[in-house]
């Protein structure tokens, strides 16, 4: 079993005792990939890499989603 691990996700504190990635943080809250920046701890993070970037304890992760309008 893996150890609980801490990460923040737009100021939100959350748990996992899961091995997770940054792309299964974006499909479990639905967030629209194609409209949005990704930082993950104080880096933008290219869409290429989320795959193969594991959560570790900690972690920060910031999304802002693109939003058009008149």
């Amino acid at each position: 079993m893996e150890e609980t691990k801490t990460f923040f996700l737009n100021g939100e504190e959350y748990f996992s005792d899961k091995i997770i990635n940054l792309l299964d943080i974006v499909s479990y809250f639905n967030y629209n990939s194609s409209l949005l920046v990704l930082e993950y701890n104080n880096f933008i993070c290219p869409k290429k890499d989320w795959g193969t970037i594991f959560i570790n304890n900690k972690d920060t992760i910031e999304i802002v989603t693109i939003v058009g309008g008149g």
